[in-house]
């Protein structure tokens, strides 16, 4: 089939802004439309987005040309970010000296493999030759400790400029902090919401952190009251969800994803992995078996505009290392840890188009004691 430039401008024209402002063809967006064959090259011009109206935007010019024009056609979107007024791109709020990148790693259901994520993507940066660390804000059930085989440790205190600071506990390459080095093990952390806040807060700022590529945040699952303590502390400069593909897990991982979104809030959700994605018996290497569904996040991010970083199978390696205190992502050149480097590579390349093309992540400010609302702070 022979694809028309007039053809592919009058699909496009159906594509509306919001609020009413026009369509992407009328309003200048496109600003270049190459036709070669079957091969569309469209280029646009848009004025400071958020990561996921870029990504969302992506998504429906696909859609709109390949139902409207040509199902088969291949699309090439370029897209070029326009700012009225340059910004600085230094870290807004209440920042932590010498971090450059603070992640939000977070799930909408526990149990979905979270904590194991964060610990594998630490190791895997700590490898690659970032300087990382981990906060374990999962308040009620910190497991980071049992993964860096660190249970029962607990953290020196520093002198830095005549202050008292907390010295992260290190191994792997990965300096840690987390309430397990403050209770014992079998001990229940029975908080309310402004005791944890307050312990969380001290591990944030009465830490010797030193100088970090990546501060790496362990949420506890839902949204909640550590998760507004924590938007409400820091700049996040992003945010990354992890989900199984089972339909009981997405549902609540598309409420993690809201929670980011949510305009009063806006942190950029940088990627969606999904973990426990199939099942490969040990003994039939070459099999596949899909336990809890099959492609249910990466369709999730597809959904929601945001990117797909990656899949994780479901084996007993990941569990067993974890278990014993020694992330998978350790056992060099095995499947699992170069899917983690691919994932790992993934977040830091969306992490670096975050800072090059999107305005600094402001701290929130909760207005209330329940938390129902949180507005920008004013910096």
């Amino acid at each position: 089939m022979k694809i028309t430039k007039e053809a592919v401008l009058l699909a496009l024209k159906t594509i509306s802004l919001p609020n009413n402002e026009g369509n992407i063809v009328d309003t200048g967006i496109i600003t270049n439309l190459m036709i070669f064959g079957d091969q569309v090259d469209i280029d646009i011009q848009i004025d400071n987005p958020s990561l996921q109206a870029r990504k969302k935007l992506e998504v429906i010019i696909l859609k709109t040309i390949h139902e409207q024009v040509y199902e088969k056609a291949k699309i090439k979107i370029n897209v070029k970010v326009i700012s009225a007024q340059k910004q600085d791109n230094i870290i807004k709020g209440k920042q932590i000296p010498g971090i450059e990148n603070i992640i939000a790693i977070s799930s909408g259901k526990g149990g979905v493999g979270k904590s194991t994520i964060t610990a594998n993507m630490a190791v895997t940066l700590a490898k690659m030759g970032c300087k990382v660390g981990i906060l374990d804000a999962d308040i009620y059930g910190p497991s980071i400790p049992t993964m860096f085989d660190i249970e029962g440790s607990k953290p020196l205190s520093v002198k830095i400029d005549g202050k008292s600071k907390m010295q992260p506990i290190e191994n792997y390459g990965v300096k840690i902090l987390s309430i397990g080095f403050f209770t014992k093990l079998e001990q229940a952390v029975i908080w309310r919401g402004p005791m944890a806040a307050k312990a969380l807060n001290q591990m944030i700022f009465d830490a010797a952190w030193g100088n970090l590529d990546f501060l790496l945040i362990d949420l506890p699952p839902g949204t909640g009251d550590i998760h507004l303590s924590i938007v409400q502390s820091l700049p996040i400069s992003g945010a990354l969800v992890v989900s199984t593909p089972q339909n009981v897990a997405l549902a609540d991982a598309k409420k993690g994803i809201a929670m980011f979104q949510q305009e009063n809030i806006n942190v950029p959700v940088i990627g969606v992995v999904e973990n426990m994605s199939y099942f490969i018996p040990i003994d039939l290497p070459e099999k596949k078996y899909y336990i809890f569904g099959k492609k249910g996040a990466e369709f999730l991010a597809k959904d929601k505009g945001v990117p797909f970083l990656g899949s994780l199978p479901l084996v007993q390696t990941i569990r067993e290392a974890s278990d014993y205190g020694r992330p998978a992502s350790l056992q060099e050149n095995s499947i699992v840890a170069n899917e983690f480097v691919e994932i790992t590579k993934n977040m830091v390349s969306e992490v670096i188009f975050r800072n090059k093309n999107l305005p600094p992540t402001k701290a929130v400010e909760i207005t209330n004691l329940v938390g129902c609302e949180a507005i920008k702070s004013k910096s």
